[in-house]
């Protein structure tokens, strides 16, 4: 009997470890839209980054980007705590927010990528990228995202782990 106590125990704790790692697991589409973090963008084509929650909190920064990916880290009423590709830190009013997925070229990505036609590494380059070009209309399948560069004149392909705004593995769309 005493045997069987330190089993079931290891099995609890076993079963409890499973579910905290499914947790951490890969977004999808039918993952909760009000999740924290998750990933927005801009709204509108002005918004205010403030120091805290509030109108009353002094204004950081302007933003001046419609469709710029911001990653909500926090919610309070009304506001979210936002961070954006540089990893600079502020509260922006919910209603400045869209649920529409965009994702930019990561920053920390020192060269133009290639904007392929099809999601293959030797597909035609359709264009290229450089740092912080944003992609809207974005669908992800894991490894490649399909989205339409900023002047909205070329669609294609890039790699997932080349773009801030997508969680490694992410799939919607």
């Amino acid at each position: 009997m005493r045997l069987a106590r330190p089993l079931a125990r290891v099995a609890v704790i076993a079963a409890m470890a499973a579910t905290l790692v499914a947790g951490f697991g890969v977004a999808s589409a039918s993952a909760d839209p009000s999740a924290v973090p998750r990933f927005v963008s801009l709204r509108t084509a002005h918004a205010n980054a403030r120091v805290g929650p509030g109108t009353g909190y002094a204004v950081l920064w302007e933003y001046r980007r419609k469709g710029l990916p911001l990653e909500v880290l926090n919610e309070y009423g009304n506001w979210r705590r936002i961070r954006d590709a540089a990893g600079d830190v502020s509260w922006v009013h919910r209603a400045l927010l869209s649920s529409r997925r965009a994702a930019s070229v990561a920053i920390w990505i020192k060269k133009p990528i290639a904007l392929r036609s099809a999601p293959e590494p030797d597909a035609r380059v359709r264009a290229r990228l450089t740092p912080g070009v944003v992609l809207s209309g974005l669908m992800c399948e894991g490894r490649w995202c399909r989205g339409t560069a900023a002047a909205g004149d070329r669609t294609g392909y890039v790699p997932q782990a080349k773009l801030w705004g997508v969680y490694p593995g992410e799939r919607f769309g």
